[in-house]
């Protein structure tokens, strides 16, 4: 509270000693102790009525809820701490590296494995007509298929 030392106590007691006088000296020291001490109960009081108050007028529950909303706001139930997360990885990210790697698609080893002539269409999509399937077919196409040259020739005349 009060940075006094003891070199500045040593100095307000000798100041103390010349100014009171030495007969006087004890009988101040001793007022000083119970006006000290009278200052501490009341000190004491004071503060035990206002807990007494606070207690009385329900701060108590107010104090309580309000750490619970607390706990309610915090980065880890907002979800933040994942973008913390994301965002010190984006700002450790190294675009260079990663343009030297080739990424490549990783198969599902729980997906079915698709063949060749397999449907990939979505599963909300419309059937595809008998003949054209037949035709985009490389399974069931031939090379040598009229209808397939015949395609590309209409193709071919439309541009030009």
């Amino acid at each position: 509270m009060l940075d006094v030392g003891w070199s500045e106590l040593l100095l307000i007691g000798v100041v103390a000693l010349v100014v009171i006088g030495p007969e006087d000296l004890p009988k101040l020291f001793h007022t000083l102790g119970r006006i000290t001490a009278k200052a501490r109960s009341m000190a004491r009081e004071f503060t035990s009525a206002m807990e007494d108050a606070a207690k009385g007028s329900g701060i108590n529950d107010v104090t309580k809820d309000l750490r619970d909303l607390k706990s309610l706001t915090s980065k880890k139930s907002l979800g933040l701490d994942a973008l913390d997360r994301a965002a010190t990885k984006f700002e450790q990210w190294d675009p260079k590296a990663s343009l030297d790697k080739t990424v490549r698609a990783k198969p599902d080893p729980a997906a079915p494995a698709a063949h060749a002539g397999a449907d990939t269409r979505p599963v909300d999509a419309p059937p595809v007509p008998a003949a054209l399937q037949a035709a985009n077919d490389p399974v069931a196409a031939d090379a040598d298929s009229p209808r397939r040259i015949a395609g590309v020739r209409r193709s071919d005349m439309k541009d030009h």
